[in-house]
């Protein structure tokens, strides 16, 4: 699974200006906020997009919905998979025109601001949904908030961290991954002077890929408290500098026509040492002639830091969020409960490889599996995006400046300044430098 890297293609999805509620459900006869109806008593039908891996992932899932079907005989779920690239416009859709939309929707973490603020989705204080909140990691939790309401339940998450490769950092004498970006620039240096062939990293030019470094130096896309936009600020431009020197001293050179593919497979067959990459990319990496047979050659460690000493890097995933306008809402909840419980979750991450969002899920069983063995640690800096109903939108003009200050056709300060008067067009009434 690619969490993250499809940021353009998701903000590339129709942007749909009226709000609505869905016909549909107008006349719903539950209070968002009043006590849950006795579980026994609750029936109906309730749909299900599901955006997990139709093949890998799915199945596990499916399982755990029969499970639920049996312990609420009254309730039938109506399974669908929706493809990750398309459920967001497909879900906007459906959820302005009030007709075809699922009762619970399985939606990246980055989208719960927007539906929130489009009155597409339920508030679940209060509610059936929400169940031991204090289980949950502090950063998949906040991806659910807007405006101080919930409007998820956290179900898988993930973020970005430092991938290495073992035999190469020993073949080069280093006994450690770097804890700075320079560090970074340094160790490439010496990989480059002793294992002849091989690049100290490939700079992923999608724009979500350059959170850690903006994040190493107090810098962010805009602030909602100030109403600014933010992308073009002095910390920004300091943290985009810093990436183009990375770039430019320490990166294999990138194909930005196939870029992820390539980094995969540069890294993968020992081409390039280290990566700022996800838990999503480890089963592909195990694949390649570096690491098959031996996984214990993959290193996880944190993003690097940045001057500010800060080593942090977005919170990825998937919550889980209850159509507003669903005809079986109470049975919605009892669904997103189930579904997000520490038994479920530990069942996801033994099954599919996932990482849960309860603490109670990191069990020791669950921590065999390497990738959540070495992501848990990380997952600790992690920090969401800022919580903008334009976030998505955001990613793309952002990606088209990254890429040519990357490419040298554009300085940073002019690429950045080009990205911010874009910015602006999406955030009516923020300031832009």
């Amino acid at each position: 699974m690619r969490r993250g890297i499809s940021a353009v293609a998701m903000a590339a999805a129709i942007v749909l200006g009226a709000t609505a509620c869905g016909g549909s459900g107008s006349d719903d006869k539950s209070d968002k906020g009043a006590p849950a109806k006795d579980p026994a008593a609750v029936s109906g039908t309730i749909t299900y997009w599901d955006t997990s891996d139709a093949k890998n992932e799915a199945p596990t899932y499916q399982a755990l919905i029969k499970d639920f079907e049996a312990k609420y005989p009254k309730i039938k779920v109506n399974y669908q998979n929706v493809d990750f690239t398309t459920v967001e416009q497909k879900f906007k859709a459906a959820a302005q025109s009030g007709k075809g939309a699922p009762d619970v929707v399985r939606t990246d973490v980055g989208l719960i601001p927007e539906y929130a603020s489009l009155h597409y989705i339920a508030p679940l204080d209060g509610t059936a949904a929400l169940s031991d909140t204090q289980d949950f990691l502090a950063g998949p939790m906040n991806t659910t908030k807007y405006e101080g309401k919930t409007y998820g339940v956290p179900s898988v998450t993930d973020t970005l961290g430092l991938l290495y490769n073992k035999d190469i950092f020993a073949k080069a004498g280093i006994t450690k991954p770097p804890a700075t970006w320079d560090e970074l620039i340094a160790d490439s240096a010496t990989i480059k002077a002793k294992v002849p062939g091989v690049a100290g990293t490939y700079v992923n030019p999608d724009s979500y890929f350059l959170f850690p470094v903006l994040f190493g130096e107090g810098a962010d896309l805009a602030d909602p408290a100030g109403k600014k936009v933010t992308v073009n600020s002095p910390e920004a431009v300091k943290a985009v500098t810093e990436a183009k020197k990375i770039y430019d001293t320490s990166s294999l050179k990138v194909d930005f026509a196939s870029a992820y593919d390539n980094m995969q497979t540069s890294f993968k067959t020992g081409k390039v040492a280290m990566l700022v990459q996800g838990p999503w990319s480890v089963g592909d990496d195990l694949t390649g002639s570096a690491f098959q047979g031996k996984a214990d050659n993959l290193g996880f460690a944190p993003v690097p830091a940045g001057s500010t000493g800060k080593a942090q890097a977005p919170t990825g995933g998937h919550d889980l969020a209850v159509y507003q306008g669903s005809k079986n809402i109470d049975a919605a909840y009892l669904f997103t409960q189930f579904m997000t419980s520490s038994a479920s979750q530990q069942t996801i991450a033994a099954k599919n490889g996932t990482l849960p969002t309860r603490t109670s899920a990191y069990t020791a069983e669950v921590l065999k599996n390497q990738t959540i063995a070495g992501f848990k640690p990380i997952m600790d800096t992690a920090r969401p995006r800022v919580a903008l109903p334009q976030v998505g939108s955001l990613f793309t003009p952002l990606q088209q400046e990254y890429i040519k200050i990357l490419q040298g056709k554009s300085s940073v300060q002019d690429g950045l300044d080009a990205a911010a008067k874009e910015f602006g067009k999406l955030l009516p009434g923020y300031a832009v430098q």
